[in-house]
C-alpha cells in the first residue's frame, strides 16, 4: 500500500529524488525560517527583557540602555534599502544563512561582556530586605564604606565599562546587518515556489512567528533572571541575596547564549537549499480567474523590469519614487501615524519591565513573565480582529480610516485610567538619616519625594497595568495599516512604498522611541549612583512622576497617530465626494453643458 502511494506521487525517478530531498521542499523551508525567524526574535526581545538588569549590572541611565536597544536599526537601515534591489539577483537561501551567522555572533557578544569583568558587587550599606537601614540619605562619612562608589573604584573600572559599552554597541550593529536579509529574503523565496493555494498559509504561518516570537523572549527572560547573575563564578551557599532583593541581578547573560545557540543552528540548513527549486504542485484544483491571471502577470513584468535596473539606475530611480510617495497626502500620513504608534510600542516595550519593577515593586522575572504571558497575547488578539474585521466587513479605504479613527479614540479613552494604577507611596519616616539628608548639598524637598521599599503589589493590580499600558487596539489598528497604504499608491510602486515605509519607521520610531522614553524617565530620578566621579544607574525614582511621564509619552503619540487618522479620513471623504461629482456632470448631459460654462464664464467676462 505504501509502494503504491510513493508510485503515484513519485512516478520517475527525479520525482522521486524531488520527494527524497528534503532541500527541494518548500515546506521544509517554511519549517526552517520559522524556526530561524522565531530564534532571530529572541535574541532581539530578550535584550528588551532584560534591559533593567543590564543598567543596575552596569550602571547604565535608561538613556544609554535605551540607545543600546535600538542601535541594531543602525545596520539595519543601512543596508535595508538594497533589499529591494538585489531581490532574486543573489542565492537569498545563502545570504539568509550568512545573516543569520552574524545574528548568532551578535548573540554571542552580548553575553561577552559577563566573561570579560569580575564578579558582581553589590552595595553592602543595605543590611538586608528587611532591613530601614540605607545610606540613601546619610551624609559623606556615615555610609561611605559600604558605597560602591568608594570601595571598588579603580583605574581599571571605567575603562571595564567603555569595553562593556563597545561590545554591546557592536553586537547590535551585527544584529541589525544580520536581520536584514532573513524576513524580506524569506518572504520572496517562498512567494516564488510555493503554489498559489499555499503561499498565504506559509506566509500567515511565518507572520504569527513574529507576534509570537517577542512573548516566548519574555518567557526566557523571566526564566534567567531566577539565577544569580554570577552563577557560574559564584558557589550558591555565598549568595546572600533573594531574587526579592532590590540588589539583585539575575544571569542576564544565559538567555542571549540560549538564544544565539537557537540561531546558529537554524542557520545550518540554508546553505544546503538551491538558488531555485521547483514549483509547488498541489492536488487540488486551483480557481483562478482570468482577470488574477492579467493582474499577477502585470506584476510580474513591473518587477522584472525593476530587476533589469542596474546598481547605479536604482539609486537613480529610487529618490524619484521617494519623492512620488511622499508627495501622496494619504501615504506619508498613514506612514506618519504608524511612526506614532511603532514609536510608542517600542519605547513601551523596552521599559516595560522597569515600568513595572518602580511602580510595583515586582521582581524582574515575574515583570517579564506577566508581559510574556499577558500583554503580547493581546496584541496578538488586537493583530486577528484587525484582519478579521476586514476580511468580514470587506472595507473600503475610507471604512478602514474611520475604523483607524474609532479605534485611536478608544486607545485616548483607556489611556486615562491607567494613570491611576500605581500603587500608594509611602514616605520614608522622619530619622537622623533624613535630618542628615537636610544638612547635605542634596535640597530638602528630596527627602519628601523618596519611597520607602513597599510591599509588592498584588498581581491583578500589576496585570491590569500591564495590559493597558499597551491594549489591544493600537494592535487592530496596525493590523489596518498595510491596506491602506497598499490602496492609496500606484501599483507599481508598491515594493518601493514598502521598502520607504520600513525606513521611514527605523529612522523616525523604531531608534528615537526607547531613547526618547529613557530620557524621560532619566528626568524622573531622584538619587544617581555615582561610580568612580562618573553619573551611573538610577537608584531611587519619583515614581509619581515616572509613571506621569512614561503614560505621557503614551498619550502624546496616541493623539498624534489619531489626528494623522483624521486627516486621512477628511481627505479621502473629500476625494470620494469628488469623484462622486465628476461622476454625475458625465452621466447628466445638462450638469456636464452648465459645468461648461461655468468655466468659459469667466473668459467671456475678461
Amino acid at each position: 500500500m505504501t509502494s503504491t502511494a510513493t508510485k503515484s506521487s513519485c512516478p520517475d525517478r527525479s520525482q522521486k529524488a524531488l520527494c527524497r530531498n528534503p532541500f527541494l521542499s518548500i515546506k521544509f523551508f517554511v519549517f526552517c525560517h520559522g524556526l530561524l525567524q522565531l530564534s532571530q526574535l529572541l535574541v532581539s526581545s530578550y535584550l528588551k527583557s532584560s534591559i533593567s538588569t543590564i543598567e543596575k549590572r552596569y550602571g547604565l541611565s535608561s538613556k544609554t540602555s535605551g540607545l543600546l536597544a535600538s542601535f541594531n536599526e543602525v545596520g539595519n537601515t543601512l543596508l535595508i534599502v538594497f533589499i529591494s534591489y538585489f531581490g532574486s539577483r543573489v542565492h537569498r537561501p545563502r545570504f539568509i544563512g550568512c545573516g543569520a551567522i552574524l545574528v548568532s555572533l551578535a548573540g554571542f557578544l552580548m553575553s561577552l561582556p559577563h566573561f570579560i569583568t569580575g564578579p558582581y558587587e553589590y552595595d553592602q550599606s543595605v543590611a538586608s530586605v528587611f532591613s530601614n537601614t540605607t545610606d540613601l540619605c546619610q551624609p559623606e562619612g556615615m555610609g561611605s564604606s559600604g558605597n560602591l562608589s568608594d570601595s571598588i573604584c579603580a583605574p581599571h573600572t571605567a575603562r571595564e565599562n567603555h569595553e562593556v559599552l563597545l561590545v554591546m554597541f557592536i553586537a547590535q550593529v551585527l544584529l541589525g546587518i544580520g536581520g536584514v536579509p532573513i524576513q524580506p529574503f524569506g518572504i520572496s523565496y517562498i512567494d516564488d515556489f510555493a503554489s498559489e493555494r499555499n503561499s498565504p498559509l506559509y506566509l500567515g504561518i511565518l507572520f504569527s512567528l513574529t507576534v509570537v516570537g517577542p512573548g516566548v523572549g519574555f518567557m526566557l527572560g523571566s526564566g534567567m533572571l531566577r539565577f544569580y547573575v554570577d552563577i557560574d563564578k559564584v558557589a550558591g551557599d555565598e549568595v546572600l541575596l533573594t531574587n526579592k532583593d532590590p540588589r539583585w541581578v539575575g544571569a542576564w547573560w544565559l538567555g542571549f547564549l540560549v538564544a544565539a545557540s537557537l540561531v546558529a543552528v537554524s542557520a545550518v540548513p540554508y546553505f544546503f537549499f538551491p538558488r531555485e527549486m521547483p514549483k509547488e504542485v498541489t492536488s487540488g484544483k486551483e480557481i483562478s480567474s482570468k482577470k488574477s491571471k492579467d493582474v499577477l502577470r502585470q506584476l510580474k513584468s513591473r518587477s522584472e523590469n525593476v530587476q533589469n535596473l542596474s546598481l547605479l539606475q536604482f539609486i537613480k530611480y529610487f529618490p524619484v519614487v521617494l519623492l512620488r510617495n511622499l508627495r501622496h497626502p494619504v501615504y506619508l500620513l498613514v506612514v506618519l501615524a504608524q511612526v506614532n504608534l511603532s514609536a510608542m510600542v517600542a519605547g513601551l516595550a523596552t521599559f516595560m519591565g522597569k515600568f513595572l519593577e518602580r511602580q510595583f515593586s515586582l521582581t524582574a522575572s515575574f515583570a517579564n513573565m506577566i508581559i510574556g504571558s499577558v500583554n503580547i497575547p493581546g496584541a496578538m488578539v488586537g493583530i486577528v480582529v484587525g484582519g478579521a474585521i476586514l476580511k468580514r466587513f470587506q472595507m473600503s479605504l475610507k471604512q478602514c480610516s474611520a475604523m483607524c479613527v474609532l479605534g485611536m479614540l478608544l486607545c485616548l479613552i483607556l489611556a486615562f485610567p491607567s494613570s491611576s494604577l500605581a500603587a500608594p507611596h509611602r514616605r520614608l519616616p522622619a530619622s537622623p538619616t533624613e535630618r542628615a539628608l537636610s544638612l547635605d548639598t542634596t535640597p530638602q524637598s528630596a527627602a519628601s519625594n523618596v519611597t520607602a521599599p513597599r510591599k509588592p503589589t498584588t498581581p491583578s493590580v500589576a496585570l491590569m497595568a500591564s495590559s493597558t499600558s499597551l491594549p489591544v487596539t493600537p494592535a487592530a489598528v496596525l493590523s489596518v495599516l498595510p491596506t491602506t497604504q497598499s490602496w492609496s499608491i500606484q501599483p507599481e510602486d508598491k515594493s518601493f512604498a514598502v521598502g520607504i515605509q520600513f525606513m521611514l519607521l527605523r529612522v523616525l520610531a523604531w531608534m528615537p522611541g526607547p531613547v526618547l522614553y529613557g530620557s524621560a524617565i532619566d528626568t524622573t530620578c531622584i538619587l544617581w549612583e555615582n561610580k568612580c566621579d562618573r553619573k551611573a544607574s538610577c537608584r531611587y525614582y519619583d515614581n509619581n512622576l515616572f509613571r506621569q511621564r512614561y503614560l505621557g509619552l503614551q498619550f502624546f503619540f496616541e493623539v498624534g497617530a489619531f489626528l494623522c487618522f483624521v486627516m486621512v479620513y477628511v481627505i479621502l471623504r473629500r476625494q470620494e465626494k469628488d469623484a462622486s461629482n465628476v461622476a454625475e456632470t458625465t452621466t447628466d448631459p445638462e450638469k456636464k453643458k452648465l459645468a461648461e460654462n461655468t468655466r468659459k464664464s469667466p473668459e467671456s467676462n475678461v
